[in-house]
């Protein structure tokens, strides 16, 4: 549902740095020698306790995005390990209890969770998140979810033996939750498909049908989340010249809003062009990249892309999740992009 917001509305993709004290990333070599899908650290606390240092973790979390006067946050995801094993390790259907080896994202091999029986939604997953969240905020909140294409090409399947068909099965099981945090008044679920990007074909097959099932009768605005990946550290992303076909599909899909990577992958705002009835998330600081943008940089990027959409259509925000940067790194961030939002305000009158 399609709901009118000021010009440059911010917001972020979802999550946040991971605090030492709280997940210990495993070092590039570890993860070299033993790639679990999903695995990229080591929780530092058990039981309760975790769930104490978690509360604390999404606090901070909700105070960085505020500082940085971002207009739509989220909890940072500081619950989850990782954006897609948090829910298929709680769906039925999938094994973790022994992995199978795969080439996920058109090249990178990874130990990843077996789909061995049908898909199905048992319980709330996020529920409690996003009440917590929600109780912690007076502004507008979005939570994440992931998308039935991404699911599909990050675990092997033993099961169905289509790809299609293990899609609609995962695309109706998240719909129930989706449709349980909609009842909580989120402005904004998010489905994230990252895997789109590197089969375009698959999209226009298949891929648009399933996001839009799982999207369904939803009263929140819905967005989809596109970029290139981060997949494994000192592993080169492949960035492959999808973007034009994949805006203009979803132009005539029914999601709200299509959240997009253009800085990281240096793309041109002229590519807005393809969608003109949407309103864009538009990328404009690099989440994996220790070099921090100016604000007149993203001021820049953002009347470039003012030139294309409306000003209300643009949603300033990283091209990805904050959670490949450190705390400081993550603040300054943010902070540059609500400068240079300003300023593209000023300039836009």
């Amino acid at each position: 549902m399609m709901k009118s917001y000021q010009p440059f509305t911010t917001t972020v993709v979802g999550s946040m740095p991971k605090f030492p004290w709280l997940y210990r990333p495993k070092t590039a070599e570890e993860l070299k020698e033993d790639y679990k899908y999903g695995e990229r650290g080591v929780w530092t606390f058990d039981g309760q306790l975790r769930n104490i240092a978690i509360n604390d973790a999404i606090r901070v979390s909700i105070r960085l995005q505020e500082k940085a006067a971002i207009n739509i946050i989220s909890d940072g995801e500081q619950r989850r390990e990782h954006y897609l094993t948090h829910f298929t390790k709680k769906m039925s259907g999938f094994d973790y209890s022994r992995l199978a080896e795969k080439i996920i994202r058109g090249e990178t091999k990874a130990m990843v969770g077996r789909c061995v029986a049908p898909i199905e939604h048992v319980a709330p997953i996020t529920i409690d998140d996003l009440s917590f969240l929600k109780k912690k905020v007076d502004q507008p909140v979005k939570i994440t979810l992931p998308g039935p294409m991404t699911i599909v090409d990050s675990t092997h399947d033993e099961y169905y033996f289509d790809e299609k068909s293990m899609a609609e099965d995962w695309a109706i099981a998240i719909n129930r939750e989706a449709k349980l945090l909609d009842k909580l008044g989120p402005e904004i679920i998010q489905f994230d498909e990252p895997a789109f990007s590197l089969y375009p074909e698959k999209v226009s097959e298949w891929g648009i049908e399933m996001l839009q099932l799982a999207a369904a009768d939803l009263n929140a605005n819905t967005a989809v989340h596109i970029c290139y990946g981060y997949p494994h550290p000192e592993k080169k992303r492949s960035i492959v010249d999808s973007y034009p076909r994949l805006i203009s599909i979803l132009e005539d899909c029914d999601i709200d809003i299509l959240a997009l990577e253009f800085e990281g992958a240096r793309l041109d705002p002229k590519l807005l062009s393809k969608c003109p009835s949407k309103r864009v998330r538009f990328g404009c600081v690099w989440n994996s990249d220790q070099r921090i943008e100016t604000a007149d940089y993203v001021a820049e990027r953002l009347l470039r892309a003012a030139d294309i959409l409306s000003p209300e259509q643009i949603m300033p925000a990283p091209d990805c999740g904050l959670s490949p940067c450190s705390f400081e790194i993550a603040e300054k961030k943010l902070r540059i992009l609500s400068e240079g939002t300003k300023i593209a305000r000023e300039r836009s009158k």
